[in-house]
């Protein structure tokens, strides 16, 4: 920190001020302006590829060193291809409908009045993360989009590819005559600075953190700012009675293994007791390398099934490891999501339209899936473009965050000279 700025408090302020005068330009910004600003961020990373790759190599020894788990080294790990996928989410996020301005409904006050509810921006947002440097670029791109000024602190496993990512960026938007100050990095790594954006109510308008539940943890219970958050990604699948054999199989082992690490990686697969081939789907999922830990009847189909604690059904493993438990019927099913998911990600397999539609309706998670796997549980792979998080709270948004979750609104009353008796 410079001499000026001298104290986390001080150094928040200033970037917050600068963030929020951006974002005043943000909200005057036309969709062809905000547009052409991500694709020049999007060309300017290209550029910076080579940059890039090598600070995030640096990361990469770094945290092999430490002794960062092969799902958190998966999570850090940038090489060609997953830049490219971060410029084309940039480009995706430029084509999307501008949200702003967008009139949400209209109606008449009995005074005669025209009320017009619409969408507008949320103003500053703070984001702090961990481990992932393309949240750096996923949501500077959703912020931009929908006029929202961004303070970005990532974590210090990424923070050299996170910095380049960041400079690239910047640079893009500013080429294409928006406000650098637009999108922010904490250019400190200081923990207090973590403190002080909790704190600045009336200067950051909402925060979101995206890690593990020690993150979420300290940033809901020391914030004094609104948070947006969700906590583990504790997924289950349900395999119903009706499920056809080979589809449970498939997704089962996609749910858990295609990427271990993400929050929509399966942590629990429940298995009904009257599904005929819960034998062929254990050794599968077991043969493709993955640890099992389950109840006594799971540990009767399958002797590679280790016992399961009690806290197993409530971890988000984010490893090769799953938690299995057969159980009896629809009901005991979601009885156990009710007492175990953290509201994320939960899916049922099954042939029968009845138990899939009382799961659909009755499973309160953000996101409930029939006969998919829950690794879907991502905004791009919902035509989001990308998301700043999966909500799992009840109130403002739920599910992928991406443009419409940044916004909020205002009432419009169209008058014709009237005055209240």
């Amino acid at each position: 920190m410079s001499s000026q700025i001298d104290t986390p408090e001080k150094l928040i302020e200033s970037l917050a001020m600068a963030g929020r005068a951006a974002q005043r330009m943000l909200a005057r910004a036309s969709d062809a302006k905000k547009a052409g600003a991500l694709r020049a961020a999007a060309s300017a990373i290209r550029e910076d590829t080579s940059a890039i790759l090598e600070a995030n190599a640096e990361d990469v020894s770094a945290g092999e060193a430490n002794g960062l788990s092969g799902a958190m080294l998966d999570r850090l790990k940038l090489d060609g291809d997953r830049l490219e996928a971060i410029a084309v989410a940039i480009e995706n996020v430029a084509s999307l409908p501008d949200p702003v301005g967008e009139e949400i409904d209209r109606s008449q006050a009995p005074a005669g009045m025209t009320l017009v509810r619409r969408r507008i921006p949320i103003g500053l947002i703070g984001i702090i993360y961990e481990s992932r440097p393309n949240v750096t670029a996923d949501a500077a791109a959703l912020c931009l989009r929908s006029g929202n000024a961004a303070l970005l602190r990532g974590g210090s496993e990424a923070v050299h590819s996170n910095r380049a990512l960041h400079a690239a960026f910047a640079r893009g938007v500013e080429s294409a005559g928006l406000p650098a100050d637009s999108i922010q990095l904490l250019p400190t790594q200081d923990r207090a600075a973590v403190g002080a954006m909790l704190k600045a109510a009336g200067l950051i308008d909402m925060i979101v953190p995206r890690g593990g539940k020690g993150l979420v943890a300290r940033v809901q219970a020391d914030a004094r700012v609104p948070v947006l958050a969700h906590l583990d990604g504790i997924c289950h699948t349900y395999i119903h009675a009706a499920a056809d054999p080979a589809m449970a199989k498939d997704i089962a082992i996609n749910a858990k293994m295609r990427r271990t690490g993400i929050c929509g990686a399966m942590e629990t697969l429940l298995v009904d007791a009257a599904f005929p081939a819960a034998g062929d789907v254990l050794s599968a999922i077991a043969d493709a390398g993955c640890e099992l830990r389950g109840n006594s009847r799971a540990q009767a189909i399958d002797d590679r099934v280790k016992p399961a604690s009690a806290e197993d059904w409530d971890t988000e493993y984010l490893d090769a490891v799953l938690s299995v438990a057969v159980v009896d019927g629809l009901d005991d099913a979601m009885e156990h999501i009710a007492a175990h998911s953290s509201g994320h990600t939960d899916a049922i397999v099954t042939g029968d339209d009845a138990a899939a539609e009382r799961f659909l309706a009755e499973v309160d998670s953000a996101i409930v899936m029939h006969n998919a796997s829950s690794q879907f549980a991502d905004g791009g792979e919902f035509g989001l473009g990308a998301e700043i998080g999966i909500a799992t709270g009840r109130l403002h948004a739920r599910g992928p965050v991406a443009l419409e979750g940044l916004t909020t609104y205002k009432w419009q009353v169209l008058g014709q000279g009237q005055a209240r008796s």
